[in-house]
């Protein structure tokens, strides 16, 4: 999955406005405005679309942690790099306060089934043995289920 469709995916789920993006986007160490976030938000084949970095959609993600779970006492969020799915996925882990039985189920309600082998390898470290590259299929159906769950409608 691009980022575009991440962050253009998270601002549907949540129904945030332009200020709270922008707030969350501050939240994560990242300045910005009105503009860019449009730009980021637009379709592909719109001609003021700009893709979004990876640095600044980790920046937008820590800023949801951070909003959803509060500041850590002393440290400011760095914001990556380099993001690939496994990041993403645990990100909106943590932002959410998911378990894995939660995540789950997430998945269960946009059809999709996962055992809990499966989601756990997800979240290993890559040295680890176990360690299996989320695909974009399941970062596509998990952000799916997401909106089954939060805006029903």
């Amino acid at each position: 999955m691009n980022n575009n469709d991440i962050l253009r995916s998270i601002r549907y789920t949540f129904d945030f406005g332009d200020d709270q993006m922008i707030r969350l986007f501050e939240y994560g160490g990242r300045t910005t405005n009105r503009e860019e976030v449009s730009n980021w938000l637009k379709k592909d084949d719109d001609e003021a679309f700009k893709p979004i970095y990876d640095v600044d959609l980790a920046a937008f993600l820590n800023g949801l942690i951070v909003k959803n779970r509060g500041k850590k006492d002393g440290q400011d969020p760095v914001a990556e790099k380099s993001l690939n799915n496994n990041k993403v996925f645990r990100k909106l882990k943590i932002a959410l306060e998911l378990k894995d039985e939660d995540i789950l189920q997430i998945l269960d309600e946009a059809d999709f089934r996962f055992s809990k082998h499966e989601l756990s390898a997800i979240f290993r470290k890559p040295t680890q043995s176990q360690y299996r590259v989320c695909k974009d299929q399941v970062l596509r159906y998990f952000l799916r289920g997401l909106q089954v769950k939060f805006r029903p409608n």
